[in-house]
């Protein structure tokens, strides 16, 4: 059985593009904060804005969260930098990162020709 390398190609830049257009459009429409995990960790919690940042009073999982050793740093938060304005340039700096270590991965294992 052989392929049509024309029409992979053309699935693959199709694909491509739908990836970046919903990384890089749509994510401007998600919720500012989609962490189930985060919910759930604060039931049993009051949080209460202080100058200093929130503080949680109360009996929850969360009093005993520390922020992650990566929490600094460029993409963190869905962002570039911190800014949430720009979750649309880090979606699409995602998918392209991904694609290209899944390519190289995909690359280095594919199955080659038996030598003669």
């Amino acid at each position: 059985m052989t392929t049509n390398p024309r029409r992979n190609t053309g699935f693959l830049l199709g694909f491509l593009l739908i990836a970046l257009v919903l990384a890089g459009g749509v994510s401007y429409f998600a919720d500012s904060n989609p962490d189930g995990l985060d919910h759930a960790t604060l039931q049993g919690c009051e949080v209460r804005e202080t100058p200093e940042g929130e503080e949680l009073l109360g009996d929850c999982i969360a009093r005993n969260a520390q922020d992650h050793k990566l929490a600094d740093s460029p993409f963190a938060d869905y962002a570039v930098n911190g800014d949430e304005g720009l979750s649309g340039v880090a979606g699409v700096l995602g998918v392209v990162v991904t694609l290209v270590l899944a390519g190289g991965l995909f690359w280095v294992l594919r199955k080659r020709p038996a030598k003669q």
